[in-house]
């Protein structure tokens, strides 16, 4: 069975989008990554803080998924991450309202003492300092590395964000991003460059259009489900890169061809996230249900 380890945020989200407004519901990328994770049969482990105000309830939404949470650290003299974003009518625009770093500022991950030798490393959107500690925790380096990161880390860390570029196999960023980290003018070139930098694959996000890998000699787009209604995109591109790794992790293949297999199925995980607020679509997704729109994607990419 493929092993996962997810360092990612647990956090406390208010949204609001034109459906509705939820308050303080369990948010953060480790959640919606490692739920996403385990649609496929895999064990799958949290690295992440929270404060003295994180319910025991929202842990045991988690754990009740077996869903290893042993080095989630709780710290007893601080409050949790929180954010508050508002969405736009049609929902690809929003805007943060508030943002608490809270315990997250002295986050110091540990990795879980039976996961030190995971097949699949998703490293969450965090500072690339606390990604690199989690790196070098490993004597045996794992076999697939994911990097999730954005344009924040690079205006203020971009040193250390090359140092894990270079030690990753998939790095994660969406089209301004390729444009910026480069530094190019011209998308292809670009891409080129980040993969010069160290990562055998680069997953460009293109929100609700899909997404499409690279690697030095080949690309594959894959469009995204059309949903019938989308409530909340909070967390869409976390619960697709946790269900990216989950396919790999399962099928453990690393080739062009199966890294594209593992976009589609991304994909189709993705949209069950967006039909209702937080994590509530993620907790009983049916095999059935995924096949199906699996199906739908492989019929409608072309």
């Amino acid at each position: 069975m493929g092993k996962i380890v997810v360092v990612g945020t647990l956090a406390f989200d208010t949204i609001e989008t034109p459906y509705g407004k939820v308050d303080r519901v369990i948010g953060g990328s480790a959640p919606f990554a490692s739920l996403a994770a385990k649609t496929k049969d895999i064990q799958c482990a949290i690295i992440s803080i929270v404060g003295n105000d994180f319910p025991k309830s929202y842990l045991d939404i988690l754990s009740s998924k077996d869903i290893d949470i042993s080095e989630v650290q709780i710290d007893k003299t601080g409050k949790s991450f929180f954010w508050s974003g508002k969405y736009h009518e049609n929902m690809n625009k929003r805007d943060t309202l508030e943002t608490q770093v809270n315990v997250l500022a002295n986050f110091n991950p540990k990795v879980p003492e039976n996961f030190k030798e995971p097949d699949i490393l998703v490293l969450g959107n965090l500072d690339p300092k606390v990604q690199l500690s989690v790196i070098n925790q490993f004597e045996k380096r794992p076999k697939f590395i994911m990097l999730d990161t954005m344009n924040f880390w690079m205006d203020n860390t971009l040193e250390n964000l090359i140092k894990i570029i270079s030690k990753v196999d998939l790095i994660c960023i969406n089209d301004e991003e390729v444009f910026q980290l480069s530094g190019c003018n011209n998308l292809n070139n670009g891409v080129k460059k980040i993969l010069n930098m160290g990562p055998e694959y680069l997953i460009m996000k293109r929100g609700e259009f899909g997404a499409t890998v690279y690697s030095n000699e080949s690309e594959f787009t894959c469009k995204s489900y059309k949903v019938n209604k989308v409530i909340d995109p909070t967390g869409a591109g976390d619960s697709f890169a946790g269900g990216f790794a989950g396919y790999i992790a399962k099928n453990q293949d690393y080739s062009f061809k199966s890294i594209s297999n593992a976009l589609i199925y991304a994909n189709a995980i993705a949209s069950f996230c967006v039909e209702k607020f937080g994590v509530d679509n993620m907790l009983n997704i049916s095999k059935k249900e995924i096949d199906k729109r699996i199906d739908f994607i492989k019929k409608h990419n072309n």
